[in-house]
């Protein structure tokens, strides 16, 4: 009886709550808006809202994470105002561990915890385990702000059963992991504003209105961008600013520029010094050599193990991994933090820091040889340069640590010639760099002390090289060579050593003659870029680069021998290079070709033997071709097929295979006469160019290819009958066409989703009655026969450009 009496009891409780809850809601207390002011938070707390679905009984828990600064605690101080009135219990409460034992502190958090709650000014708990006992029949709403530590979140909200039906449970951090350790699914992301906002925030701050007052424009502008966009940092300056005049944001402005604010500074460093050592490392390598960098290259320069400091930083909302491209990026005043704390590190002497990236501070550290074995790296933007540096010749031995140095302009106004003006015509480099970044590299050879043992890249774009170096180096780390541009350089060292080289760009290197025979040791090379090297005449044969899958030497003109260096190459461009009919037979040895480019090619005709099963994208305009193949094709992946120009091409291929095929493209194929009725196939093809085609007499007839929008015939000045391929065309160009007669075009009234109609010099004296032009946004017929216009044409609300321009025949034009 005791615990029937027990489960009546329960059964009881919950009904009253229940009905507690419903009349609280619907009478008690109206949301607060005390927030309303808050310049973008009402779509921060609809979109939490719909992640909260307040409608529903269950029990959720939601988190809100985001950098220091972005508005977190702002929005959940006002979600709580907002929703608090629909709980009777409710707490917005903030925890940092301190100094005690884990017991002992856990039994704190619940005393102030269910203080809080449930509105008692002192609660006294001898054991753990008080909040599901108390709270378990209970609908409450929990906003705990500032989370740091999993251990709060399992003593004070360890399972949603702890609540009664309805809770909500939001915990703010700017640590995702935490909340992946507490099985904490659904999470609210706050990301930055837009331009447009931030500025109406900083407004907000600075002039107590939403926009800049007149004259103020460009300033707030420069002001809202160096801060960030980061809410707190608008706040911040907008609040310094408040009141100022124009001369004093002027005075003020090279501050912000060049420092971070002390405020600001001060919350972002708290993240900071939450990271262990090693993690503090990374962020100091990110904010100050490699923001902006993929994770493979940031991999390649500090090895495999960075990567759980790129996940931890990630987690902690101080870098964002872009998903599509891998990328790393740092917001800039996180990266100003960076900077700080490096410079902190010897205010007085920047040759004793770990980062050098200052111009100013580098001047100084190459011009007095102040440099020290602290240097890691160096970041120089020599376009900051007022006046020619003369750098020192003792300037890089002090700093024999140097393993990043990242010497580059970041804006192309003056060429820069002679800014950097080098001792005896050389300058010594450190023997630990893993990454050599030399933007315009004044000398012509590098010095002869200069050694690569673990070099891991090496780019000297638009230098004035001639050649790198003497001799053999060792090469073993190097993997990736970028000389573009350096139009000097007349031969490449032996690479032998370079077995780990997966990229090498030689692209603009006009003065090169030939690859040496090296290469072939290069097994693991992935791609070579030689475009517009115009003295390379041959590439070294009988070679097989197994990894080898993309070749680029379009703009070789005097290239006449096909490139026998590898059978996997996927992606091969071979635009303006001289290789005849007899020499591109090599093309049938090569099987797994995806993209062939070769505009200006002189076969006539494909390989017999060539194989087009992984073949995506083939380009080949302005060719000789008379034909691409006999017989039909396996094309399966075939998605673009471009052979405009190619005046030669009588015969064109069967095409039944290519049900994959978006783009056709043969503008300006003079001599083609026909398609073949197999394009019936072309079930995905959305664009079809036929641009002067002036001996096309015909287009296969009751086809209809689903996809087909865009169709192109001007030009085709023999095409007499109007093109019935497909009913789904949206733009439609028939300028310059032979189409006469009006039974033809009844056709054009079947093409519902049509947006824009050229057709100029057109013989139609009307359209046809089935003419339903809904979508229609251009109509331009100018010239033509055209007597009258369609009925309905009033009711088009989409249409925006008539042109009926020298429409003789045209009798009147309806009320528009």
């Amino acid at each position: 009886m005791a615990g029937e009496d027990s489960r009546n009891w329960s059964d009881e409780s919950t009904m009253i709550e229940r009905i507690a809850n419903d009349v609280s809601n619907k009478l008690l207390i109206t949301p607060s808006n005390d927030f309303g002011d808050f310049v973008g938070i009402e779509a921060h707390l609809e979109a939490i809202k719909s992640v909260l679905c307040l409608e529903s009984e269950d029990v959720r828990m939601v988190g809100i994470v985001g950098p220091s600064g972005i508005g977190k605690s702002t929005i959940a101080r006002a979600l709580f105002s907002q929703l608090s009135g629909r709980f009777h219990y409710k707490a917005f409460v903030s925890y940092k561990r301190t100094i005690q034992d884990d017991y002992g502190m856990k039994l704190r958090w619940e005393e102030q915890f269910l203080s809080e709650i449930l509105c008692q000014k002192e609660v006294k708990l001898f054991h753990l385990g008080a909040v599901e006992q108390r709270l378990k029949h209970k609908k409450v709403l929990i906003v705990l702000d500032d989370v740091d530590d999993v251990e709060l979140l399992k003593t004070l909200v360890g399972q949603t059963g702890w609540f009664g039906l309805g809770s909500r449970v939001v915990v703010i951090t700017k640590d995702k992991e935490l909340l992946r350790l507490h099985k904490i699914d659904l999470v609210y992301e706050v990301d930055y504003p837009s331009e447009n906002l931030a500025l109406k925030m900083f407004c907000r701050c600075s002039f107590g209105q939403n926009s800049p007052p007149d004259g103020f424009m460009k300033l707030a502008v420069e002001v809202a961008n160096l801060a960030g966009n980061l809410p707190l940092g608008l706040n911040v300056l907008g609040s310094s600013l408040r009141g100022k005049d124009k001369e004093e944001w002027m005075e003020l402005l090279p501050r912000f520029r060049d420092g971070l604010d002390g405020k600001i500074e001060k919350t972002l460093r708290v993240s900071y010094d939450e990271l262990e050592c090693k993690d503090q490392e990374v962020f100091l390598y990110i904010a100050c050599l490699l923001n902006g960098q993929k994770i493979d290259y940031i991999k390649n320069l500090l090895g495999d193990s960075v990567g759980t400091g790129l996940r931890i930083l990630a987690d902690k909302s101080l870098i964002r991994i872009t998903p599509s491209r891998r990328t790393v990026n740092m917001h800039s005043l996180l990266q100003k933090l960076g900077k700080e704390i490096v410079r902190a590190e010897s205010i007085y002497n920047p040759g004793k820091r770990r980062f050098l990236v200052d111009s100013k501070d580098i001047c100084e550290v190459l011009t007095e040889n102040l440099g020290t074995e602290n240097v890691l790296g160096m970041y120089f933007n020599t376009s900051e340069l007022e006046e020619a540096l003369f750098v020192n010749e003792e300037s890089f031995k002090g700093m024999r640590n140097l393993t990043f140095l990242k010497v580059f302009k970041e804006w192309s106004g003056e060429s820069g010639e002679g800014r950097l003006c080098l001792p005896r015509g050389y300058v010594y480099l450190p023997r630990k760099l893993r990454l050599l970044y030399w933007e315009e590299y004044p000398l012509t050879f590098m010095h002869f002390n200069f050694r690569a043992e673990i070099l891991v890249k090496l780019t000297m774009e638009n230098s004035k090289l001639e050649k790198l170096w003497e001799g053999v180096q060792p090469l073993r780390s190097l993997k990736k060579i970028r000389l573009d541009g350096s139009t000097k350089l007349k031969e490449i060292p032996n690479l032998s050593n370079a077995i780990n080289l997966e990229k090498l760009n030689l692209w603009g290197c006009t003065s090169l003659v030939t690859l040496p025979s090296s290469i072939r040791y290069l097994n693991k090379l992935r791609k070579v870029s030689m475009e517009g090297c115009t003295k390379i005449e041959a590439l070294p044969t009988d070679i097989n680069l197994g990894c080898l899958d993309y070749l680029n030497l379009g703009g070789c003109s005097r290239l006449r021998r096909f490139p026998r260096i590898s059978k996997n190459i996927s992606g091969l461009i071979l635009d303006g290079t001289s290789i005849d009919d007899e020499e591109s037979s090599y093309l049938e040895n090569i099987y797994g070709l995806t993209k062939l480019d070769w505009n200006g090619c002189s076969m006539r005709s494909m390989p017999l033997d060539f194989r087009s099963e992984n073949l995506v994208y083939l380009t080949m305009r302005g060719s000789k071709l008379e034909k691409l193949w006999d017989g039909v094709q396996s094309l399966g992946n075939l998605v673009r097929l471009d052979l405009s120009g190619c005046e030669n091409l009588i015969f064109f291929p069967d095409l039944s295979e290519a049900t994959t095929l978006d783009h056709l493209e043969l503008n300006d194929c003079k001599s083609l006469v026909v398609l073949p009725s197999s394009i019936r196939s072309l079930n995905k093809l959305t664009r079809l160019e036929m641009q002067g085609c002036t001996k096309l007499k015909v287009l296969p007839t009751d086809v209809n290819l689903e996809s087909l929008k865009y169709l192109d015939l001007i030009g085709c000045s023999n095409l007499k009958s109007f093109p019935r391929i497909s009913r789904n065309v949206s733009e439609l160009y028939l300028n310059g066409t032979a189409i006469e007669e009006d039974k033809d075009c009844f056709f054009i009234g079947n093409m519902h989703g049509l947006t824009e109609l050229v057709w100029s010099d057109c013989s139609m004296k009307y359209l046809p009655s089935s003419f339903c032009a809904e979508s229609l946004v251009k109509f331009s017929v100018p010239g033509s026969k055209l007597e009258k216009l369609w009925e309905g044409i009033q009711s088009l609300g989409s249409l925006r450009t008539i042109d009926l321009s020298g429409c003789e025949s045209l009798k009147e034009i309806p009320d528009l």
